[in-house]
């Protein structure tokens, strides 16, 4: 049964906490149903009022996970149920820790050059026993048909239980829902920075400014060339659309 998704300025998250995602996740990996996860933080959310494509990928997911704090919250105000944070590098944690040396194996699709390798052997030494199907540095492009097929055969020889994407949104999410038919693997997790954060490249902010909601501050100060568009016009909005939906 799936959790029950309810309305963050009108996109559906589901109301989740890390605990529950990960049973639901490492089962789902574990029989290689078909499916995949979204993880929505602000940028995400806004992103899909401005985007039907987006906003329809996020609708077809199997789970659309409150991964920011301000959507924590949002869906916390809308739900009888327990909410917490459910964000994308504690869920490639949480995962890896609870297979590691069960068999269930892992495919890491993305990052920039040397960042899949560098994250696949950071969570090794981190959760000895985790088993690693193969990774994949992509073009910062779509795939052409050649590199379609190519990833396509390497993921049938491999089969991953878990197949993680480290993209930005919305490429990740275009990126899950065109190939997951293509692919022969079981859950596909667009984690997107996760891959930075964990192998080690990118400071990744102290716990308490992730609590604080404040995280969008800190991720501004150390990426503020390629990040401050995003924030800049993503948190004005979406306050702006929080503060009207509690007045109705």
């Amino acid at each position: 049964m799936n959790p029950q998704r309810v309305p963050v300025t009108g996109i559906g998250v589901d109301a989740l906490t890390l605990d529950y995602a990960r049973e639901l996740i490492v089962d789902r990996g574990r029989y290689r149903k078909r499916g995949y996860v979204c993880f929505a933080d602000v940028n995400s959310i806004m992103s899909a009022h401005r985007d039907p494509f987006h906003r329809e990928r996020l609708e077809r997911a199997w789970l659309v996970t409150p991964d920011g704090m301000p959507v924590v919250w949002s869906c916390a105000r809308r739900s009888d149920l327990q909410v917490n944070r459910v964000y994308g590098p504690d869920v490639v944690a949480a995962v890896c820790a609870a297979t590691a040396g069960t068999g269930l194996t892992h495919f890491f699709y993305g990052g920039g050059p040397g960042t899949a390798e560098a994250l696949s052997s950071a969570l090794q030494e981190r959760f000895p026993g985790l088993s690693v199907a193969g990774t994949y540095t992509p073009p910062f492009r779509p795939l052409n048909s050649d590199e379609a097929h190519d990833l396509a055969a390497l993921v049938a020889q491999t089969k991953p239980n878990f197949f993680w994407v480290g993209l930005s949104t919305p490429k990740q999410e275009a990126f899950m829902a065109e190939f997951l038919p293509r692919l022969d693997a079981g859950v596909l997790l667009g984690v997107g920075a996760a891959f930075d954060f964990l192998s080690g490249r990118v400071r990744q902010a102290p716990r308490w400014v992730q609590r604080s909601g404040l995280e969008w501050v800190f991720r501004l100060c150390v990426e503020p060339k390629r990040l401050w568009k995003r924030y800049l016009t993503n948190v004005p909005a979406f306050v702006w659309k929080m503060m009207c939906e509690r007045g109705k």
